[in-house]
């Protein structure tokens, strides 16, 4: 079985390293991702400059590559390049990502976003991440990771497995939660950085706030409560009820 891995956080991150070196213990793993840190890129495809690729040596993969492209750039690319060359890929995995991917902000995701691009080939695709951007836990991520690989390939679904886990030792980890997702608000704001001439530089700032509409069947509220939590997260963005409802308006030329 061939499985390649994508992330967001740069083809150096911890986190992607513990995942391929779990994961080749099951399967021959190839791996293209972003030369540097790519978190919240979403969905973002480099449609109008030329996507660099360079082989690197990866502990664990049969092939890697590190790319200057998007998240998702690294997967499209990656799988069209490893066709051509003889390398048919069965599943794309993403992760582990330095934080979590819950709620509202898979939207934002540059991990759920590349494991979305191997769904949109129509592969299986999982999305792996752990609840802190300074992650040092990564143990139940990969357990699950790989348990959850057999499922994975018999799931006919439009849609990616993803997989959130607390950032604590495996042993203090509640369980698992099968849950949908939440919605996540945050506090935030931008720090002015520098002021020349004209031209101001801000960064955004931003912490994620509780919510009191949280109810214990959502990813945002499980997490911290200490559990795991897999979601599957569904790409088809029609509003059935909006469609009914501007049906009735009877719009016209």
């Amino acid at each position: 079985m061939n499985i390649l891995i994508s992330n967001d956080d740069g083809i150096a991150a911890e986190g992607i390293r513990a995942l391929v070196k779990s994961m080749a213990k099951i399967a021959d793993v190839y791996v293209v991702a972003p030369h540097i840190q790519r978190s919240a890129s979403s969905h973002a495809l480099s449609v109008h400059g030329e996507i660099a690729l360079k082989e690197v040596e990866f502990p664990g993969a049969e092939k890697a590559y590190e790319c200057d492209g998007t998240p998702a750039d690294c997967v499209k690319l990656g799988l069209d390049m490893l066709k051509q060359e003889g390398i048919n890929i069965d599943a794309v995995y993403s992760g582990i990502n330095h934080g979590g991917n819950l709620g509202t902000d898979t939207m934002y995701s540059g991990t759920v976003s590349a494991a979305a691009e191997g769904m949109m080939a129509g592969l299986p695709a999982v999305a792996v991440s752990v609840n802190s951007h300074e992650a040092t836990h990564f143990e139940a991520a990969c357990k699950l990771a790989v348990r959850v690989l057999p499922m994975a390939m018999s799931f006919e679904r439009k849609s990616v497995i993803s997989i959130n886990t607390p950032d604590i030792p495996e042993k203090d980890i509640k369980g698992v939660k099968v849950c949908r997702l939440g919605y996540l608000e945050y506090d935030q704001w931008f720090d002015e950085i520098s002021c020349e001439g004209t031209v101001k530089t801000y960064r955004y700032r931003g912490t994620p706030s509780e919510s009191e509409g949280w109810t214990d069947e959502m990813d945002v509220k499980l997490i911290r409560s200490g559990y795991a939590t897999v979601s599957a997260v569904k790409y088809d963005l029609n509003d059935y009820d909006g469609l009914k409802e501007i049906e009735r308006w009877g719009i016209d030329l």
